[in-house]
């Protein structure tokens, strides 16, 4: 992949060298504390990372590389990923995502209106320039100046105004994943390179999709000079555009605790809060002296209230059927992100007048972390997979698979897009729906539920998981590497199976169904009758599904004494 080659960038420093002056003192506010507490400053301490990059590293010897440079960039940029299991990698690269990475990235595209004069000369001595954004396809400052976009800054090291650090590509490095093992033909499948081949174009147009945050935002209506409408999100901003917009909101204090700095009303809270609350709990036992424990777990408050304002749910009774409708308010599907395990649904639970439940969709059990399939359930996920093609090639069977890096084909994808997608964009950057489809510009989906006789009630929850029972299995089962599988599904298994974080809930009562209206429009007339004889099992037959409006007589039959019933209710 293109960017900066390890040796190209000069040292990387640890971010305890910034917390001099950027920690310290102002929790609330400062950059270091918060980043403390967000899942970038762990990406090196995440063994679930380290779990599926022994498999990738089975499945395909040597793409651990693709995973080290994100999660272990200043070890990468040090050339301490050969052999890529990591094992060379030294206890100061276990820094993550940290401060003097992304405050030495380059804009790859020089404007010379815009960028640092000094850009144009890093890119030309690039060995191989990056000409796109993903993958962790990063540029980086090697004369090691920090680059930020106030133009009012002071400091004691080397600073330089850099735009790019508003935009949201500067997030794209790392938050469009593609395989480049794979390129697009012209009839839209992803087939294999030749062996020992770089891509021939390292576009998320071209090679194979793994994630794709960073495009879901560009072609929605985010990515707009407004923006949209969430204050929610934006802290002190009521409009947010930008993936640092909601991830890295406006806050009023000052970004540094030396001299004198100014008081900000856009100060970046350096939080990069997600939608993790579950694995950055353990990582103080995980490991002893090396976290913030306290910044951790006012990282988990922030996820939380980032799930809470990430969708919104209602929930209305249409005659004999629930519809529960599913809004995203986030700025790319719903959900996003890595697709091994990750998943929101909808559960839906019907009682009667004694508050007794009556049936329940989507049913989770918090002891064996199952999530029951029913014929209404309601998953958003994407399922990808090897394509009948490939799979024979690596000795895996075609369909949905857990190993991404072998996977070349999507086989489900119904996750809720954002705000102004299109279905022609999302299809040419690789995130078509699948198996499932939206109107252009529709961001959110409609689930209906029928109500079973006698309820009186229902109550419906949306839930967001980080990881799924069966992804967790997939890691212990595939690994023939090292243990690294049987300690995350050990970490899991004893430690609440990655709980259910609930996103959105809503009660209603139901109205009593009309007798004889079988149709639910709240009148007795033809369309009604027209379905009577299909409910006729004659005396002391079962009751048919959804014939509960014609039993006039609540003998659990539909009969001729029903029939007349139903003609005294017929209003035409």
């Amino acid at each position: 992949m293109p960017g900066t080659q390890p040796f190209e960038s000069g040292i990387l420093n640890p971010p305890e060298a910034c917390a001099a002056c950027h920690g310290g003192y102002d929790e609330t506010v400062e950059p270091y504390y918060n980043w403390q507490g967000s899942m970038m400053a762990q990406a090196s301490l995440d063994l679930l990372f380290e779990a599926n990059m022994a498999i990738a590293n089975q499945d395909a010897p040597d793409s651990g590389d693709l995973c080290l440079r994100c999660h272990l960039p200043r070890g990468w940029l040090q050339g301490r990923s050969v052999p890529t299991d990591g094992s060379q990698m030294l206890s100061t690269d276990e820094s993550g995502v940290s401060c003097d990475f992304c405050r030495r990235l380059v804009d790859p595209f020089f404007d010379p209106l815009e960028n640092p004069a000094e850009d144009e000369g890093i890119l030309a001595a690039l060995s191989f320039p990056a000409n796109d954004f993903g993958t962790g396809m990063a540029t980086i400052d090697p004369t090691g100046a920090r680059r930020g976009p106030f133009v009012d800054a002071t400091s004691g090291h080397p600073i330089l105004v850099s735009p790019f650090h508003r935009e949201a590509a500067l997030c794209g490095t790392c938050h469009d994943v593609s395989n480049p093992a794979f390129e697009k033909d012209g009839e839209g499948n992803y087939v294999p390179n030749a062996f020992d081949t770089t891509a021939t174009d390292f576009s998320a147009h071209t090679i194979a999709p793994v994630e794709r945050t960073y495009s879901e935002w560009f072609y929605s209506e985010y990515n707009t000079p407004t923006g949209v409408y969430a204050p929610q999100f934006g802290g002190n901003k009521d409009y947010v555009a930008t993936c640092q917009d909601c991830h890295m909101r406006d806050v009023t204090g000052e970004g540094c605790g030396f001299g004198t700095p100014p008081t900000r009303t856009d100060l970046p809270l350096h939080d990069i809060t997600g939608g993790s609350t579950w694995f950055p709990g353990l990582l103080s036992t995980l490991y002893p002296g090396q976290v913030n424990d306290a910044a951790l777990q006012d990282g988990i408050t922030r996820a939380r209230y980032m799930l809470q304002n990430a969708a919104e749910l209602a929930a209305v009774q249409e005659g004999r059927d629930l519809k529960v409708t599913v809004t995203n308010n986030t700025g790319h599907k719903l959900p996003t992100g890595y697709p091994e395990g990750r998943r929101v649904w909808i559960n839906v639970k019907f009682y009667d007048d004694s508050m007794a439940l009556i049936s329940e969709s989507a049913a989770y059990d918090p002891a064996t972390g199952v999530l029951s399939h029913d014929a209404e359930t309601k998953i958003y996920d994407i399922e990808p997979g090897l394509d009948e093609v490939t799979a024979p090639l690596v000795g895996v069977a075609p369909g949905p698979s857990f190993h991404f890096v072998l996977n070349n084909a999507v086989f489900k994808d119904n996750r809720i897009p954002p705000r102004g997608f299109t279905n022609a964009a999302y299809a040419d950057f690789g995130g078509a729906h699948v198996a499932y489809s939206y109107p252009d510009g529709q961001y959110w989906d409609d689930t209906y539920y029928s109500i079973p006789a006698n309820a009186t009630s229902a109550e419906v929850t949306l839930y967001y998981q980080s990881t799924s029972k069966e992804f967790m299995e997939f890691l212990r089962d595939e690994n023939t590497t090292n243990t690294k599988g049987q300690e995350m599904y050990d970490l899991w298994n004893n430690n609440g199976k990655s709980p259910p974080e609930i996103m959105a809930q809503a009660q209603l009562t139901l109205a009593e169904p009309v007798p004889g209206d079988y149709d639910g429009d709240g009148d007795v007339d033809l369309d009604d009758y027209a379905n009577f004889p299909g409910c006729m099992t004659g005396p002391g037959g079962d009751i048919l599904p959804n014939c509960d409006p014609f039993d006039f007589d609540a003998d659990v039959d539909v009969d001729l004494q029903d029939f007349a019933g139903f003609q005294e209710r017929f209003t035409g």
